[in-house]
């Protein structure tokens, strides 16, 4: 009865370690899954906004506004990005961007909508598509600058670096001359002071 006992406590945790396994891998697969399907939605929304892009018309105008907008927000996240990686010093810069990725992707949403309802309906709102206009042109205006600030601190790190360089380079090169021999120049004082004896006879 012990023995018996002992290998049913046994089966028992070894079924209960199967179910955690089991229970932890089924989680895994889950949340992998909703990756998956986020991730293949963002494809299809891309995919969708760049064949509607290619058409005429204000939709395909708005989507064309889209892209832009996106390249400039990526442009300018991967110019935050490699200043981060180089070690400078950014401040509130990376909240900054932060905020603007937010703002760029309200305005893209808005820009979504209006071409969608450009697509299906003929009625044409001058007015809003004028100031989803003024916004697109503001958000990447600031993208610009960012990266354009980011470019001159990086032009201005690089100058100091070639300067550093430039100047230890003339250093090594200072080092490695041989240094006078002191018999030389008391050869060449003597070959001068003869050469004085010889100007001043007559």
């Amino acid at each position: 009865m012990a023995k018996i006992s002992e290998i049913l406590v046994v089966v028992l945790v070894i079924l209960a370690f199967l179910l955690l396994l089991g229970g932890a891998g089924i989680y895994l697969l889950v949340k992998l899954g909703r990756k998956a399907a986020g991730r293949a939605r963002q494809a299809a929304t891309r995919l969708s906004t760049h064949v509607n892009a290619m058409g005429t018309g204000e939709a395909a105008e708005v989507e064309r506004l889209r892209l832009d907008l996106r390249r400039e927000v990526a442009l300018t996240r991967q110019a935050v990005e490699q200043a981060q990686r180089q070690g400078w010093g950014l401040g509130d810069l990376p909240h900054l961007l932060a905020d603007l990725e937010a703002q760029a992707r309200v305005h893209d949403d808005q820009l979504g909508m209006y071409a969608q309802q450009r697509r299906v309906s003929s009625y044409v709102d001058h007015v809003t598509l004028g100031r989803l206009r003024e916004h697109q042109a503001k958000l990447t205006a600031m993208c610009a600058r960012l990266r354009a600030d980011l470019l001159g601190d990086q032009v201005h790190h690089t100058a100091a670096g070639i300067a550093d360089l430039s100047s230890r380079t003339d250093l090594e090169i200072e080092a490695r001359r041989r240094p006078p021999d002191p018999l030389d120049e008391i050869d060449e004082l003597y070959r001068r002071s003869l050469e004085e004896e010889r100007r001043d006879r007559p």
